[in-house]
Formats: structure tokens, sequence, C-alpha cells
């Protein structure tokens, strides 16, 4: 019988900056962040026992799908409906939002508990007076990079959110 495992589907941050956020993550007393590396939600944590279905799909997608510009700047909330802070996606919000959709189909097909939003969690499930000061002392956060390739994570209890496969994009625009 296959065993069942929570994964995820993500864009990476690139260093140095995924480490700077990951870091101020922990120092505003985010318990989560040395489990938790720095990235942009594609798939929420999903239950599986098809690893090989996922994998397979995640590889088409990746093939047909073109790299795309990230710009990260400034602050957002979710509050009050969850208490997160994040990093706010400015540039290449369309090329997260195809890629997501593309990954959500066939068998990670879902629906999602709330609407597609890119961003950066930088704080979660802190007190109101923490997730005030990470939106202050972030606000004037930005970087640049380009997408080139999303991971697929596997959550073990121990250790967090482990890279289990990357999957480069098509150098070339392919229409879908």
């Amino acid at each position: 019988m296959p065993r069942v495992q929570t994964i995820g589907v993500a864009v990476a941050i690139p260093e140095p900056w995924a480490t700077h956020l990951q870091d101020y993550r922990a120092s505003i007393g985010d318990e989560t962040a040395s489990r938790i590396p720095t990235h942009i939600t594609l798939i929420p944590p999903t239950e599986s026992d098809d690893l090989d279905a996922i994998v397979e799909h995640l590889q088409s997608v990746a093939s047909h799908t073109s790299g795309f510009d990230v710009h990260l700047r400034g602050t957002g909330t979710f509050r009050p409906v969850s208490p997160v802070v994040f990093v706010g996606v400015v540039q290449g919000i369309s090329g997260c939002e195809r890629l997501a959709a593309s990954v959500r189909r066939g068998p990670l097909a879902q629906e999602l508990s709330f609407p597609y939003h890119p961003h950066v969690t930088i704080a979660h499930h802190l007190d109101d007076a923490t997730l005030d000061r990470a939106f202050t002392e972030l606000a004037g956060f930005e970087c640049q990079f380009t997408v080139e390739e999303f991971h697929l994570y596997v959550h073990d209890d121990e250790i967090g959110w482990q890279v289990d496969r990357s999957f480069a994009l098509s150098p070339e625009d392919v229409v879908t």
C-alpha cells in the first residue's frame, strides 16, 4: 500500500534573500521559520499517496511553462482573515498565477480555501504587535529574480519541508 505523504509545490526564493527573510522570520519568534524554506506557494500542503503521478504531471507542466521575472517589494497582510504578514509580489503575479493554475490540474486538482494570491510569508500565527512590527520593519524590502524552476516539497515531521524534486521551466515561450 502506498504511503501517504504531505507535499507542497512552490517557487523557492533565491539567495541571499531566502536566508535574509528566513532569518528575519526566526528573529521575531516565528518558531516555524527553520522548518519552512522561503517560498511562493503554488500548491498548499496536500496529502498524496501517488508521488509518481505527481512528478509526471509536474514535469509536463514545467516543459510547457516558460520562466518569468519576479519583483518582491513591500509588505501586506491577510488580517483579519488570517494572521499573516507577507512580502508582496509586485511583478510576476500573472506568471505565478498561470504556473499555479497549471500545477493545480490532474493529480493536484483542488479547490483552494482562499483565492490564490502569490506572496512570501514573513510572519504567521504571532501576536498582533509582532505582526505589526514585521509589517513595518520589512516594508522597505525589495528584490528581483527570474523564476527558472519550481520545486516539489515533502513534509517531514521532524525537519520540516524538504525539496524532493526540482522542475526546470522551459527556456522558451510555450503556447499551452
